[in-house]
């Protein structure tokens, strides 16, 4: 049994040293076999993409002995060697302007050594030249950029992000500049700015971030897992006492889910298996700890960000698409760095819509919990173990202790927290319900109206409507006049129906109502 591991990312450190490696190398040799080609694609954090490089630079530097019984070690190739400019902005300051380009100088000046070549200290971008135009003399180069984005990430939202990205379009554009001098350019991070402000002057990039080709190059598919990981399913079965056949959906709900393309298969975090088999088979939310995605709760906060819409409607192609720093769309943000991803999609008058979803349960439990917490200041643990008794009320039937945990929230919800708007009132309510993970469908659609919330579990269903400074009574005639009910009455469950009142000046749900509908 191979040792797995979630922290080496040289691909070299990982041969020899006998870790378990997924064999990608179908995809490398399909990238480097047409001769000279330019790459950009990007993924969620801790996806694999560090270790993709560097496995493109042992290839590049011909150390074939290293991919001995993988896919490409015996494909028609030279193994020869080119001179790599490998730049990755992992673990470096870009606090401001002045230290990103001391930050791009180091990594510059760090490139050139590993050929011993010095180089004069000027700026970045001339600098880039430079070792460019001193190593093509003898061999086109290779130029692998990894976390190229890390320094826009870094400081979205911030006031000099701007001159943030006009540092890096100068310092980026030195690679189309010298095209003719490069055999391959591979540049890869989580967002996508590639075509708009960034990487408007190397629009010779070909993006294939939703290829179809290369929509299983990151993460594992579910025959590479149950090939790779046999091993560790069987000895986690052991320790779980569970058999197969019951454990292996149970870790696809938790990790799988990644789509990055619609016709493509979905994909494990690579990140969370193997976080998940090193800490003997506990299931948690391994993922999401790495990094918490505070400034894009911020962002989905400002925006008033609809997750329900987003969730029950189809969007255009265009969300997948670029954006402008100034002009940010919580949409492509959530699907490029992975908290939401592709579940279906349908073609209608000739544009192809997709139905979006979190990719699986840790990352749906861990972001609502999160943006809860974060957004009504109520610690993370506290929103956990009151979600657990709201379920444990619903299984017991009990709706008014299951309404008296849901004011809990809104008790402990900050007084500087706007919930005095339908929509943030609307993001609150929506987000516990989701947390509960049984059956929910706020605004839900129907024949006759919109349903704030239904949740289905088992034998019963619960008919939600919530009134801003309204009453009860109003909430539940609303239920019974617009007859939300009557889509469930053949279903063959008890059906309740609960009509509530929120208090924008108490900030409180103040009274609710229940009835059973016969």
């Amino acid at each position: 049994m191979k040792n797995i591991t979630s922290s080496v990312y040289t691909f070299e450190d990982i041969v020899k040293d006998d870790f378990l490696y997924v064999d990608k190398t179908e995809f490398i040799w399909n990238l480097i076999r047409q001769g000279k080609a330019m790459y950009f694609l990007s993924r969620p954090r801790r996806f694999g993409k560090s270790l993709t490089v560097s496995t493109l630079k042992a290839v590049f530097q011909g150390k074939k002995e290293l991919f001995k019984g993988l896919a490409i070690y015996d494909k028609p190739y030279d193994w020869k060697q080119y001179p790599v400019i490998h730049l990755d902005m992992n673990g470096l300051d870009f606090s401001s302007v002045e230290e990103l380009e001391s930050s791009l100088c180091d990594l510059v000046t760090e490139a050139a050594a590993s050929h011993e070549l010095r180089l004069e200290s000027a700026n970045a971008a001339s600098m880039f030249r430079a070792l460019i135009n001193q190593l093509a003399e003898q061999e086109q180069v290779v130029i692998l950029v990894d976390e190229y984005d890390k320094p826009i990430l870094n400081n979205l939202g911030k006031p000099h992000a701007q001159k943030i990205l006009d540092k890096l379009k100068t310092f980026y554009s030195v690679i189309k500049a010298f095209e003719s001098k490069e055999r391959f350019v591979f540049v890869t991070g989580v967002s996508k700015f590639c075509h708009v402000s960034l990487f408007s002057d190397l629009n010779n990039l070909t993006d294939i971030s939703m290829h179809r080709d290369y929509a299983t190059m990151f993460g594992y598919t579910q025959e590479e897992f149950e090939t790779y990981f046999a091993d560790r399913i069987d000895s986690a079965c052991k320790q779980l006492n569970m058999p197969c056949e019951e454990l292996l959906p149970e870790i696809k709900q938790w990790y799988d889910g990644y789509r990055f393309h619609a016709k493509a298969e979905s994909v494990y975090n690579p990140v969370s298996l193997a976080q998940f088999f090193m800490n003997d088979a506990e299931f948690n939310n391994y993922w999401f700890s790495t990094g918490t995605p505070s400034f894009l709760v911020e962002l989905t906060k400002k925006a008033d960000f609809n997750f329900e819409k987003t969730l029950s409607e189809p969007v255009m192609g265009l969300a997948f698409n670029a954006f402008e720093i100034d002009k940010i769309d919580p949409l492509a943000l959530l699907l490029q760095t992975g908290y939401l991803t592709i579940k279906s999609s349908f073609v209608d008058l000739g544009e192809t819509l997709y139905y979006l979803d979190f990719p699986n349960r840790e990352v749906k439990n861990a972001f609502e919990t999160y943006l809860i917490s974060d957004y009504a200041s109520i610690p993370q643990e506290t929103v956990g173990a009151n979600v657990f008794k709201m379920v444990k009320a619903i299984k017991a039937r009990d709706i008014n202790l299951f309404m008296e945990l849901l004011k809990t929230f809104f008790a402990a919800v900050q007084y500087d927290v706007a919930t005095d708007t339908e929509g943030r009132f609307q993001l609150l309510f929506y987000s516990v319900f989701l947390l509960i993970g049984v059956r929910v469908e706020a605004e839900s659609r129907t024949n006759n109206g919109r349903i704030d919330a239904v949740i289905c579990d088992g034998d019963h269903v619960y008919i939600f409507e919530f009134k801003i400074n309204q009453t009860a009574g109003i909430a539940l005639d609303q239920i019974r006049e617009k007859e939300y009910f009557r889509k469930y009455q053949h279903s063959g469950r008890k059906i309740i129906l609960v009509g509530a009142n929120f208090d924008t000046v108490s900030r409180q749900i103040t009274e609710w109502k229940s009835e059973t509908v016969c």
